[in-house]
């Protein structure tokens, strides 16, 4: 557990601990869940934007399998008949 204390005018800082946990760098934002009982809880915000989540999935090898290949590189990964050094 972390204590902070709050200043006259209603402020806190995070300590580093609490930052470095949270993923939290200058300039990011923080949401804050308020709970039942006085409670709270903090999540650092997602960064970017939805078309930067949807770009991230791009498939710039025109890269496409079916669920029965996918199934049988698993099959062939259990069975030791490949490893993630060879080569595709």
């Amino acid at each position: 557990m972390v204590r902070l204390k709050v200043t006259a005018k209603g402020q806190i800082t995070l300590k580093k601990e609490v930052l470095d946990h949270l993923g939290i760098k200058p300039g990011d934002e923080i949401d804050v869940d308020l709970l039942p009982r006085k409670g709270a809880g903090l999540r650092s915000v997602p960064k970017g934007s939805i078309e930067d989540f949807f770009r991230a999935g791009s498939n710039p090898y025109n890269i496409r399998a079916t669920l029965g290949d996918i199934q049988e590189a698993i099959e062939a990964g259990w069975a030791g008949k490949v490893s993630l050094d060879d080569d595709p």
